[in-house]
């Protein structure tokens, strides 16, 4: 089996990001940002996920955390696709309901190569630690673009802003671990069109 790994790196004047990734890992997560709400949430994915998962990534969190997180979502996305490669064999889609206490979210996704973004998860205008709520949604929304993507997130449950964001990235990790697993069953390009570009 191929090793199906990337690095990526991104260098802007408001961010500094390198991101490592192995899909094909154990949960091994080396994160570090100047968020430390985010850096909590990008260790979910490697956990949840089973990815090995580096990420280096400063930026002008004195202005605020957006540029960081967005663009962390940008080359984690980018990444993924990379490490993919022709995307043969892979199952494609993912997804995962899961429960966090009260909360409960659904998180679906298609490999497909076709970038689409939906996000029924309302949260007031508020910060965990640091970290503004609305940036899962940018979080996410850039994952989606760079990965080319379609992703649906939906909140079915939840009160506690923590744990509505924390459940949000595991079941969007344990759909993404879903979809990148390779089947045995069917080690083609999985589209009847014969590519997913």
């Amino acid at each position: 089996m191929a090793h199906r790994s990337a690095v990526v790196e991104r260098k802007t004047r408001e961010t500094e990001i390198r991101v490592e990734v192995n899909l094909d890992g154990s949960g091994r997560a080396d994160i570090q940002t100047p968020l430390p709400f985010l850096t909590h949430m990008l260790e979910q994915i490697a956990r949840h996920g089973t990815f090995d998962l580096s990420i280096r990534a400063s930026g002008d969190v004195e202005i605020d955390g957006h540029h960081t997180t967005e663009d962390v979502g940008i080359v984690l996305g980018q990444a993924v696709l990379q490490a993919l490669g022709d995307r043969k064999g892979i199952r494609r889609y993912g997804s995962a309901t899961l429960p966090m206490d009260e909360a409960l979210v659904t998180a679906a996704l298609d490999l497909s190569g076709r970038p689409f973004f939906v996000w029924r998860v309302e949260l007031p205008k508020a910060k965990l630690g640091n970290w503004d709520t609305e940036l899962a949604e940018v979080f996410f929304e850039a994952f989606a673009r760079t990965s080319q993507s379609n992703l649906h997130v939906r909140l079915h449950e939840g009160e506690n802003l923590h744990h509505i964001v924390e459940i949000c990235f595991k079941a969007f990790s344990r759909a993404l671990r879903q979809a990148v697993e390779l089947d045995p069953r069917a080690p083609d390009v999985p589209s009847t069109k014969g590519t997913l570009d």
